[in-house]
């Protein structure tokens, strides 16, 4: 029996480091060619390496997906390798914490076009290529902060909202098309800008696993499968969801 996405297309988004890079290496294992984007070309390059190392077929890209035109560029160069796409992982994005009266109206634009804009960006120029198999994956990233509220949070919470409602909305249309469209809202996991910021003192990891249900933040490896779920066969009738992978943070509402 052969791997679950073996000669399976798949792009990832954001996927120079931390979740993106985590979900790169699990469609890799799991058998896909995987188009490796970044907005940083060294961070790209270097998920590319490792991949390769693992015996993997991989290349990597880099543009900003909050730009139409770095994104239909993108494409373009994925056209040149491959003759169609099956998987799209939309991970790229960015955090947007401050209270809301010091947010200036670029910093809440540029929340909304990496998060948002850069989303429906790549699913749009992924459907048009996966329309023409009558197939095709898209899960995008939302966010806990997409699902519940936090203070401090307006253009980050009110981006990944509009992620998952973006999905449910792409799913429903695109469904007719064999194209399923479904998104991961990841709690807080242990990635390096995780780790950065406990260092720099602005989050307090204990802090973040007491009030999480199961006493523990996520493993990059544990968002990664849920991706992964998503794109195999075996999810075929699941589109137009949201998926908390969370440890219970979203549903605990208990002070």
């Amino acid at each position: 029996m052969g791997l679950p996405l073996e000669n399976k297309r798949a792009v990832v988004t954001g996927a120079g480091s931390g979740l993106g890079k985590a979900i790169a290496i699990a469609l890799s294992r799991a058998g896909a060619d995987v188009a490796v984007q970044d907005l940083n070309p060294d961070g790209a390059d270097a998920t590319t390496k490792e991949l390769l190392a693992e015996g993997a077929r991989a290349f990597s890209l880099s543009g900003s997906v909050a730009n139409a035109t770095d994104v239909a560029r993108i494409f373009s160069e994925i056209d040149q390798r491959w003759s169609g796409i099956d998987i799209l992982v939309n991970n790229a994005g960015i955090n947007m914490n401050k209270p809301t009266l010091e947010l200036d109206p670029e910093e809440w634009r540029r929340a909304m076009t990496v998060n948002l804009d850069g989303t429906f960006y790549c699913a749009r120029e992924a459907a048009f290529r996966m329309k023409v198999r009558a197939s095709g994956s898209i899960v995008n990233i939302s966010s806990i902060y997409g699902l519940v509220a936090a203070p401090n949070r307006a253009a980050y919470c009110a981006s990944k909202a509009g992620v998952a409602m973006l999905t449910k909305s792409l799913a429903v249309e695109w469904a007719e098309l064999g194209i399923r469209v479904n998104a991961v809202s990841p709690g807080y996991s242990l990635t390096p800008a995780v780790h950065a910021l406990a260092e720099q003192g602005r989050l307090d990891i204990d802090a973040l696993t007491r009030r999480t249900p199961q006493k523990r933040l996520a493993e990059p490896a544990e968002i990664a499968d849920a991706v992964l779920y998503l794109c195999e066969q075996r999810s075929q009738h699941i589109t137009g969801q949201v998926l908390a992978v969370d440890g219970g943070w979203t549903a605990y509402g208990y002070i």
